[in-house]
């Protein structure tokens, strides 16, 4: 088994930063859906704007909302207006082509990577 690329939301844009939640990433239901990310799932959080990386799991967030909120003492690390790559992992024991998509600047899909 190897731990391979599930998934992955290049250049999303935080569009929230919220300190007092108690943790995770919101992510529009919508581009969830697109990567097939499950409410729960642990992902991968890299900013391209500071080099910060850290791990969360996903909530969803409204759909068409563009929302991209990292909660709680991550907020310390990614802040809002940064942009950022959401990715996930899964074993497998074969090759794996993982849902990579482009996203603009308010968070809406451009295209499958």
């Amino acid at each position: 088994m190897r731990e391979v690329l599930q998934s992955k939301i290049h250049q999303a844009r935080v569009t929230q930063a919220d300190l007092a939640y108690i943790g995770s990433i919101t992510i529009d239901q919508d581009l969830m859906d697109k990567v097939d990310l499950w409410p729960g799932q642990k992902v991968l959080l890299v900013s391209n704007t500071s080099g910060a990386r850290l791990e969360t799991y996903v909530i969803p967030g409204q759909r068409q909302s563009g929302m991209i909120c990292i909660n709680g003492a991550a907020a310390h690390l990614i802040k809002k207006g940064e942009e950022i790559i959401i990715i996930s992992f899964q074993w497998s024991e074969k090759p794996v082509e993982g849902k990579c998509i482009l996203v603009d600047e308010n968070n809406r899909f451009v295209k499958y990577l």
